[in-house]
């Protein structure tokens, strides 16, 4: 403390903040003059303890990379062993991870919606929110065998076909959620209060999204519908009719739209997977463990997270284990370019929102 100036941590024990990280904030009563991102140390060091392993080892540690939405590092990683290895994966097990990495973005924006509604002080919003999204892990249960990590997208396509009941099951929560988020309409994006807490706070300028690499519902909230799906499609994207949710205003509240209109999107992705699901092998033969070397080279694989693109850097040297892993996701540069500045001029009640606003995960940057 100096002067007029109070210093504080706002986290990690604060039940608004994204995961186990901290804000160091200097007040001025209520008004925070600096702000220092502080990411903790629970999940960390990735990168190295995959190099050390072998790749099969490897696959059940990627999705501890971010525990919200483990599902984009299992794809991403499955990936880009099999472009280094030059494995084709079938048709059907590309749909089905579609529908994995579909189910995973709406259940993070449930949890996303219920830390909003919760930071606001709107109970029952994250009471709602946290058992629709139990439905979701109910599904992935059903099909993985795990709740929150699924160790399910692995290298030549999944670990295991889909039970003989998943699609008269998933079209039954399709049509649930489909009737309760006009509910959500109605108690939490028209609400007026909501509106009021989260138009014109944490305002991005668009030139400063391109100028800083930002991503996801970030850069769409400020008119740019900057999407991997679109923009550089994998699985089978490009087979799938979707469009990318923009709004322009750039503040909370625009991000807060756009994750409204995603979950009606991926609604709409998962409808037409399971009416194009395929019959085909869920798996390509693959070698056997003790022979699994991935030959020399390099490749870059990104997917599109509910935060936003995701990407792989992986080279092999030949052996069982990978020379070189680097993830690249968008919580490094929304919790330290963005969020600092941000929070600069805010006010104290207003952290927590902003912070959810910008959809931060921890461990991707002490991976």
């Amino acid at each position: 403390m100096s002067g007029d100036t109070i210093k504080i941590f706002h986290g990690p024990q604060h039940p608004g903040v994204t995961g186990n990280m901290s804000m160091e904030l200097d007040l001025d009563g209520e008004t925070i003059v600096k702000a220092v991102t502080h990411v903790g140390y629970l999940h960390r060091g990735f990168e190295k303890l995959i190099e050390r392993r072998t790749v099969i080892q490897a696959f059940t540690i990627v999705c501890r990379i971010c525990v919200p939405e483990p599902d984009p590092n299992e794809e991403n990683f499955a990936r880009g062993v099999e472009e280094l290895m030059g494995l084709e994966v079938s048709e059907r097990a590309q749909f089905i991870r579609v529908m994995i990495l579909e189910l995973a973005r709406l259940q993070a924006h449930l949890l996303w919606l219920a830390g909003q509604g919760g930071s606001i002080g709107h109970e029952i919003v994250p009471q709602w929110a946290v058992g629709e999204r139990d439905y979701i892990l109910d599904l992935f249960e059903a099909i993985t065998g795990g709740r929150v990590y699924h160790m399910y997208i692995y290298p030549g396509g999944v670990k295991r076909d889909l039970p003989e009941d998943l699609p008269e099951h998933l079209t039954r929560l399709l049509d649930t959620l489909e009737g309760r988020l006009p509910e959500y309409d109605r108690i939490f994006f028209d609400n007026a209060a909501v509106k009021k807490r989260l138009q014109g706070v944490g305002v991005v300028d668009a030139d400063d999204c391109i100028r800083n690499g930002y991503a996801g519902p970030v850069v769409r909230a400020c008119g740019i519908p900057r999407d991997v799906r679109k923009d550089a499609p994998y699985l089978v994207y490009d087979r799938l009719d979707f469009d990318i949710p923009t709004q322009t205003a750039g503040d909370a509240y625009a991000r807060a739209l756009v994750r409204r209109a995603e979950m009606d999107q991926s609604i709409r992705i998962l409808r037409q997977v399971l009416e194009q699901l395929p019959e085909g092998p869920f798996q390509c033969k693959l070698p056997k463990h003790r022979n699994f070397k991935v030959p020399k080279g390099e490749t870059y694989v990104q997917s599109e997270s509910a935060r936003g693109a995701f990407g792989y850097f992986m080279a092999g040297d030949g052996t069982a284990h990978l020379r070189r892993l680097q993830v690249r996701g968008p919580s490094i540069v929304h919790a330290y370019t963005l969020l600092e500045p941000l929070l600069e001029g805010a006010q104290l009640a207003d952290v927590a929102l902003i912070m959810n606003s910008l959809g931060i995960c921890p461990p991707e940057i002490e991976r």
